[in-house]
C-alpha cells in the first residue's frame, strides 16, 4: 500500500509510518471467495497482497459484468469504505492474501495526514478513469478491438506491479471471465483470441500465457492509449 500510494503522491517518513501502523488483519482467501458482497455494510478497506480480485455487478437475469480487475498493491474497496453500503461485489478469481483495514482508521488517517488523503483520492480518481475507459471499450469497440485493448492494459499494469513483462505475462483469467469483462460470450472470446494469434499479434503457449509479438501493433489493433492509466512519463513499463 505504501508503494502504491507513494506512486500517486509524495509521502514523507511520518506519512509512511502512519500507514504502516494502520490496524489490519491479513486473511488467506480461496479462489471465488468474496471480499465484500453487494448491499453489505462495508466495514473495511481491503488491500490485495497476493492474488487477483474482480469487482462485478450481477443483473436481474443473473448475468455478470466485471467492471475492474485488481492485483497486488491495489486498494480494492476504498470507495465502499467511505460510502458505507457496498454497491458492487469484490471477489477473488485466484487464491490470495488480503489485508482488511477498518474503515474508520482509513478515514481518520486520510483526513489527519493530507499527503495520504491526497494519494488515496488520486487512487480513486485513477480507478474512475479506468472505469470510463472500460465503458468505452464495451460500448463502442468491436470484439477484436476490445480484447486487444484489455490485453494491452494487463501488460502494463502487470509490469508496473512486478508481475510480468509488457510483452509476456500470465493472464489470471478464464475465457468466461474475459467475456464478462468485455461483454462478449466465451465462444466469441475464444474465436477472437484465435484471430489475434493468426494475425501474429499474440501467441499462447498455454491457455493462461500471453506473449505479445509486436506491442505497438497490438496497441494499434486495440485502439489503446495508456493515458487513462495515469502512469508517470518515466515509468519503465512505457519504454
Amino acid at each position: 500500500m505504501v508503494d502504491k500510494l507513494s506512486y500517486w503522491g509524495s509521502l514523507d517518513n511520518d506519512d509512511t509510518q502512519a500507514l504502516l501502523r494502520l490496524p489490519h488483519k491479513v486473511k488467506l482467501m480461496e479462489r471465488h471467495a468474496f471480499v465484500v458482497r453487494e448491499r453489505e455494510m462495508a466495514t473495511h478497506s481491503c488491500l490485495v497482497i497476493e492474488g487477483f480480485a474482480i469487482r462485478h455487478k450481477i443483473v436481474s437475469n443473473g448475468a455478470r459484468q466485471i467492471v475492474a480487475v485488481h492485483m497486488k498493491g491495489d486498494l480494492v474497496d476504498l470507495q465502499n469504505s467511505f460510502l458505507g453500503v457496498a454497491d458492487h461485489s469484490v471477489q477473488m478469481i485466484t487464491p490470495g492474501k488480503v489485508a482488511f483495514i477498518p474503515r474508520e482508521n482509513v478515514k481518520e488517517l486520510a483526513f489527519s495526514r493530507p499527503n495520504v488523503g491526497m494519494a488515496m483520492w488520486f487512487d480513486t480518481l485513477v480507478d474512475g478513469s479506468i472505469f470510463r475507459e472500460w465503458i468505452a471499450n464495451v460500448g463502442r469497440r468491436d470484439a477484436h478491438t476490445r480484447l486487444a485493448h484489455l490485453l494491452c492494459e494487463f501488460s502494463l499494469r502487470l509490469k508496473v506491479a512486478g508481475l510480468g513483462e509488457a510483452t509476456e505475462y500470465e493472464l489470471p483469467m478464464t475465457q468466461e471471465q474475459l467475456a464478462d469483462c468485455t461483454g462478449l460470450t466465451p465462444v466469441h472470446v475464444n474465436r477472437t483470441l484465435k484471430v489475434l494469434e493468426a494475425e501474429q499479434l499474440i501467441t499462447r503457449r498455454s491457455s493462461r500465457t500471453v506473449t505479445i509479438g509486436d506491442w505497438k501493433k497490438l496497441a494499434e489493433a486495440g485502439d489503446f492509449d495508456s493515458t487513462y492509466l495515469h502512469l508517470r512519463q518515466s515509468e519503465p513499463a512505457l519504454a
